[in-house]
């Protein structure tokens, strides 16, 4: 089972370290854009992927009743600069992302309606060309570092939020083969588990860049519900048409 290793994911994470159902699991922890890999390769049969590699699998099946989304703004998923969006040239976007890449793609081209060079980094020395012009995509635990550092700080989600009216879903559990219902009750129960324990879980981090309860419990929104789900398909109906 692929689970990535950011702060986002530790409420989701927490449960599936205790038993029951740790007996049944070996977890394989990296980045959203490498577990989806391993999931379209068949080394893991279920995966926390980003929402945009979906379409890559030939076979897929959303698994349980958690995500990593968000209803407004999600604080970790930003487009840094030190300019306002019209004075942009160039955006270096985040290697270790897929869903942020294409959403910022998205805004770019549908509603913002600015025009500038984009650049795929290969590794995190890409956050040192973020000045003058030069803007730059930072996700994940980064993007706290980044905050501390960038004037103009243009959040993904609140501007899709602000676009489609629906919240935005970065990451979901996804398998590439059905699983038993015995399974995904327990799998359920282990997601749920963490977020009854908020408290606990950032007394563990020694993180002091970000508010992580206010993390947890404003920015983040970890039950994949109907609206959740809607906003999921409005994104990938984007991606597979170009629109």
């Amino acid at each position: 089972m692929g689970i990535v290793s950011y702060l986002n994911a530790r409420p989701l994470v927490y449960g599936l370290k205790l038993p029951p159902i740790s007996n049944e699991i070996e977890l394989v922890e990296d980045t959203p854009a490498r577990l989806a890999d391993l999931l379209i390769s068949d080394k893991i049969d279920i995966g926390l992927i980003p929402v945009v590699a979906i379409p890559q699998l030939s076979e897929y099946y959303i698994a349980g009743d958690y995500c990593i989304g968000t209803e407004t703004e999600v604080a970790s998923v930003c487009l840094f600069s030190e300019v306002p969006l019209n004075e942009i040239k160039k955006v270096y976007l985040d290697y270790q992302s897929r869903s942020s890449v294409e959403l910022l793609k998205w805004l770019i081209r549908e509603y913002w309606d600015i025009d500038p060079e984009i650049v795929q980094s290969e590794d995190d020395t890409y956050r040192n060309e973020i000045k003058g012009t030069t803007a730059g995509l930072v996700i994940g635990d980064r993007a706290f570092e980044q905050r501390k550092i960038s004037t103009f700080i243009y959040d993904l989600a609140s501007e899709w939020r602000a676009v489609t009216g629906l919240p935005f879903v970065f990451a979901a559990w996804i398998s590439n083969k059905p699983l038993p219902e015995s399974f995904i009750l327990k799998f359920n129960e282990a997601n749920a588990i963490g977020l009854d324990h908020i408290a606990e879980i950032v007394a563990t981090q020694k993180f002091d860049l970000y508010d992580l309860k206010k993390y947890y419990t404003l920015h983040l929104s970890y039950k994949l519900d109907e609206r959740k789900k809607r906003g999921m398909e409005l994104f990938l109906q984007y991606i597979r048409t170009g629109i």
